[in-house]
């Protein structure tokens, strides 16, 4: 079984690194002076994801041997995600598990309402609701949550403007908050391209390619870019610092072990005892099969089986 995403080095950020093959392994190139370059091997076997930041180069032969530990690059820049090499040996189960939620439409409530919780531990969720009333409670939440933090920083009434056609325009607290936000999508669409997710496929928002990724940002939201960018509602660059702030405070290898919980949370169903909730799906996350079959009835069936009746 290859590493999970969750385990503690599943991911690896590097900047201003040439990445190589050799006779050892794969290794980063670090240019110490003119006459010095120190070596620092990656453990590829270990390793679910590795993040390609700015001023990182990469020979084929480096790409070849991650591809075969079955580790995700994702290419990034400094608050974005560009692009993702999968590794053919990546699972689709939780693309699965994400495609049969996100076509379910009672499913795909579902989520969406958990979601809501998750952002919101005390809500009192109508088993009713339907999404229009739920994006009717989250709006209210919000505004009451913008409100509490103008008090607190003394600056008035606060409402969310995001004009990219009036950009100059705009107030420190939403040029903060856009630029820290653009921050948070980046990490949050890394982490969905590790898990081989789709991350166009969202249960709130829909029409873009980043609609899953707005869906996880907004967990996160409340507790990370919104206090940040009120802080910074007397800045004369309230985007430089939101982006410097955000990269000093955050602690990246701990947001993305949590937002792979959270994602798979989401995408499991609750562990209640229903005609379609298997042991198996108990233990999904501990014991993930690379391939099987799929059959309408049973669900899945152990692949490398001859089926046919005698057959040996």
């Amino acid at each position: 079984m290859l590493p999970r995403v969750a385990d503690s080095l599943s991911f690896l950020y590097l900047d201003m690194v040439r990445v190589v093959q050799d006779d050892t392994g794969v290794c980063g190139q670090i240019q110490v002076g003119e006459q010095r370059t120190d070596l620092v091997y990656i453990p590829t076997a270990a390793l679910s994801c590795l993040l390609l930041g700015p001023g990182v180069s990469i020979t084929t032969p480096a790409l070849t041997t991650l591809a075969r530990h079955g580790t995700s690059v994702v290419c990034v820049g400094a608050v974005r995600t560009y692009a993702g090499i999968l590794p053919d040996s990546l699972t689709t189960h939780w693309l699965e598990r994400q495609v049969a939620t996100w076509a379910d439409p009672a499913r795909r409530l579902d989520v969406a309402v958990r979601m809501y919780r998750m952002r919101f531990k005390d809500a009192d969720v109508p088993k009713t609701v339907t999404l229009d009333q739920l994006r009717g409670m989250e709006g209210q939440r919000m505004k009451a949550f913008y409100k509490i933090l103008a008090q607190q920083h003394g600056i008035g009434r606060f409402r969310r403007n995001y004009r990219p056609d009036q950009w100059d325009t705009q107030d420190p607290v939403n040029l903060a908050l856009s630029a820290a936000n653009t921050c948070l999508y980046g990490i949050v669409h890394a982490a969905l391209l590790a898990l081989g997710l789709s991350s166009a496929l969202g249960y709130v928002h829909t029409g873009t390619q980043h609609a899953f990724v707005y869906d996880i940002a907004d967990l996160y939201k409340t507790e990370i870019t919104l206090p940040l960018a009120f802080a910074l509602h007397n800045s004369d660059n309230p985007e430089q610092e939101a982006r410097r702030r955000f990269r000093e405070d955050l602690r990246l290898l701990r947001l993305l072990p949590r937002i792979v919980q959270d994602v798979q949370s989401l995408l499991t169903p609750p562990h209640t005892s229903t005609p379609d909730d298997t042991d198996e799906e108990h233990s999904e996350r501990r014991d993930v099969r690379m391939l099987h079959l799929w059959d309408p009835k049973t669900g899945t069936l152990p692949a490398g089986v001859n089926y046919a009746q005698g057959g040996n």
